[in-house]
């Protein structure tokens, strides 16, 4: 077993404040203990915060070639441990082409803009790709020169113990890099309201997102929200019907359905739907549900039991209002009696005013909706509370590009392009403020200076 019960906060690893309790971290595949991790209240998050906020000047004005030679060190920090997480190399390797090339000064006229750090910073994550979420906040608050106080989610919680392992031995300032866990409800609204934070960024949900940016209000903090989606698929008329389908539904059933940006709506054309479905049934029928320490294994277990209950739950509110099922269903797939595991599901006939096509559902659960012409396809796409990703399949890349234009999204995918690390990532709607990943996630971290009359006037 693996236990995190140490907070890390000012540069050493601290007990919490008041003893704290501890909470089982459940393996979702097997349903058995695999660690425990404790649980801080209000008084660790201040004192994570105050941490913070001493440390926040000197690191502020420390020379940008120090602070990316500190960035680097914990770059080589996860490379030695490879086997352990891989995912976060990028996101450091991401941010240290962006800060070596970044215009921290810019000369307009005689006016000069000073980039500056925005403070101290509360960094809020999730429970899915927890490292990736994780370092795409940490990684450009610590080069823009921002301390900060990361809450990971409870339910994912190793890996980022691993991080702080990592920023102690590169030798990051003791302060600027503080990390607790709590429950979001507990020191949640503390990390929002506390007058020392200048700054919010949370990843989850909208609830969170919503509580967020009402404790921030009071002392006006930047608050930057990546939340919900319930993305639309357009497959056109001209696209590779059984190429687009395929991949649309391969897609979705990626992470279990658990991604914030899964292509959970299909748009079809009418007179395809037969087809669609029967393309869909067949490859979730080659999605071998298991542990995924098996090689075999293609989709693994929802991550936790409240999630669990949650899928299966509004799949048989799915079926209770109509929607047609294709394939899969609320039981567990056969053979599986323990572990959090749902089968691939698939409806069809999929209106766009059911709960299954409005609320995200996070997990691998996928509505086939069909459109009598693209105008429909484009306005129920639309018709929508999220606007964080989009995906159009075409015949040629035009035609995907004057689709794409017409949502109301803050990414869209063209023919099955993948996410690009250097690309803004981030919603509008109900799915966030924002943007994180590449030179716009990097400038979240960082405030705007004028300095008028830079440059002497000529003289006469």
């Amino acid at each position: 077993m693996t236990d995190c019960l140490d907070f890390y906060i000012d540069g050493a690893w601290v007990k919490p404040v008041r003893g704290g309790k501890a909470l089982d971290v459940v393996n979702p595949a097997t349903e058995t203990v695999s660690g425990r991790v404790a649980l801080g209240g209000a008084d660790d998050a201040v004192r994570a915060i105050e941490a913070a906020s001493r440390a926040c000047p000197a690191w502020a004005a420390t020379p940008l070639s120090q602070r990316i030679e500190l960035l680097a060190a914990v770059t080589a920090g996860f490379e030695r441990r490879l086997d352990e997480i891989a995912d976060a190399i990028t996101d450091f390797k991401t941010a240290l082409s962006v800060a070596k090339s970044y215009a921290f000064e810019r000369k307009q006229g005689s006016t000069l803009v000073v980039k500056e750090p925005v403070g101290v910073v509360s960094l809020i994550t999730p429970w899915n790709w927890p490292m990736n979420q994780v370092a795409c906040k940490v990684v450009p608050a610590l080069v823009t020169g921002c301390a900060m106080v990361l809450k990971p989610s409870e339910f994912a919680p190793f890996s980022a113990r691993l991080l702080a392992e990592i920023i102690h031995e590169a030798g990051v300032p003791a302060g600027v890099f503080n990390m607790i866990f709590g429950e979001g409800p507990e020191i949640g609204p503390v990390m929002s309201s506390h007058p020392l934070v200048d700054m919010v960024s949370l990843t989850g949900s909208n609830g969170a997102g919503s509580s967020v940016m009402r404790e921030a209000a009071a002392t006006i903090k930047k608050v930057s929200l990546e939340l919900g989606g319930k993305s639309a698929n357009l497959i056109l008329a001209s696209a590779d019907f059984k190429r687009a389908v395929g991949h649309g539904v391969k897609l979705m059933m990626n992470n279990t359905g658990q991604s914030c940006n899964a292509p959970s709506r299909m748009f079809v054309p009418a007179e395809r739907l037969e087809e669609a479905e029967i393309l869909a049934a067949e490859i979730c029928a080659g999605i071998k549900v298991g542990d995924p320490r098996d090689p075999e294994t293609v989709m693994g277990p929802i991550a936790n039991v409240r999630q669990f209950e949650r899928v299966r739950s509004l799949i048989r509110q799915g079926m209770d209002e109509g929607a047609r099922l294709v394939c899969g269903g609320s039981e567990r797939p056969d053979g599986l009696d323990k572990g959090y595991f749902v089968r691939p599901t698939v409806f069809s006939g999929v209106t766009d005013q059911m709960s299954i096509a409005r609320q995200e559902i996070f997990g691998p659960v996928l509505c086939l909706r069909p459109y009598k012409d693209l105008d429909d396809a484009v306005r129920g796409a639309n018709d929508c509370d999220y606007g964080l990703s989009g995906y159009v399949y075409a015949g040629d890349l035009d035609e995907a590009r004057a689709v794409a234009r017409r949502l109301r999204t803050g990414m869209v995918h063209l023919n099955g392009a993948l996410s690009h690390p250097g690309g803004p990532f981030g919603g509008i709607k109900q799915s966030g403020v924002g943007r994180e990943w590449g030179e716009a996630g990097f400038e979240e971290f960082l405030e705007s200076k004028t300095l008028f009359g830079s440059d002497p006037a000529p003289k006469s």
